[in-house]
């Protein structure tokens, strides 16, 4: 019964799509609203939580001192992980990260790092032996599709939300200072996911339109466009024209979204 109501609801999904229109009444290339609430951790470094449509998603930051890997030595440490928390989703399992919840950190974390938005180097203390580790917490709580542009966004305000305590080294100690220093950002990339339905593109695929997509592609820019990140997901598969018509949109959409929220470097 339920391949039967898929089957006739992907014959609506694509019939709307081929009319340039949706189920939900957008354009092909149009976002749902993106609402960011920031500082809302009170004890996080740095957090944020974003509601894309009804995709809701948090995101914290929690700084330690650590040693940095052996062949980074001089650099700060980055870590994401995301958790797909149960009460989101019905198809959201407890028990360890399963490979959906391990796809969205990385995709997150490829972004952040290849456009260099943070700018490791400065979070090392003493080279070789004393950094910071950033940990960069994803909390999915409500999952209505596109999960890897909204984790991608949370993640980004929290870290312009995150503040380091101040400090000095003595006899090769931490000692803590008052005050705070803001996390300082060099980028702002942005993720922009595409799903292809009936070979039609369209951008910020929520639940339903997932549900019924051939393949899903990500492509993640920074300020200057450049692409720092690229996902794809799905059985199906993307042309060579589809993917250069996909970069070119994401440039724009990416750029739309910086203005619309303010992020400027």
């Amino acid at each position: 019964m339920m391949s039967i109501v898929v089957r006739v609801k992907q014959k609506q999904i694509a019939q709307l799509i081929s009319k340039g229109k949706r189920l939900d009444g957008r354009d092909l290339y149009e976002y749902r609203d993106i609402k960011i609430e920031q500082g809302i951790i009170e004890k996080a470094e740095g957090s944020a939580k974003v509601l894309l449509g009804k995709t809701e998603v948090m995101v914290g930051v929690k700084i330690e001192v650590g040693q940095p890997f052996l062949d980074t030595p001089n650099d700060g440490v980055l870590t994401v992980n995301a958790e797909l928390v149960p009460l989101a989703s019905p198809t959201f399992e407890p028990g360890p990260p399963d490979e959906n919840s391990i796809e969205l950190a990385r995709v997150v974390d490829r972004g952040i790092r290849e456009s260099k938005a943070v700018d490791l180097p400065k979070l090392c203390i003493e080279p070789g032996k004393k950094v910071f580790v950033l940990f960069v917490d994803i909390y999915v709580l409500n999952h209505d599709g596109n999960l890897i542009d909204a984790s991608a966004l949370a993640a980004l305000a929290a870290l312009k939300n995150t503040k380091i305590f101040n400090y000095e080294v003595q006899d090769g100690e931490i000692k803590i200072k008052p005050g705070y220093t803001p996390l300082q950002l060099q980028a702002h990339p942005i993720a922009i996911t595409f799903a292809k339905i009936n070979d039609k593109l369209v951008v910020d695929p929520w639940l339903e339109e997932e549900q019924v997509m051939d393949a899903r592609l990500t492509i993640t820019t920074d300020d200057q466009g450049r692409i720092c990140a690229v996902q794809k997901g799905g059985s199906g598969f993307f042309t060579t024209k589809q993917i250069m018509e996909a970069a070119q949109i994401a440039v724009e959409k990416a750029k739309e979204i910086r203005k619309k929220l303010g992020w400027v470097t």
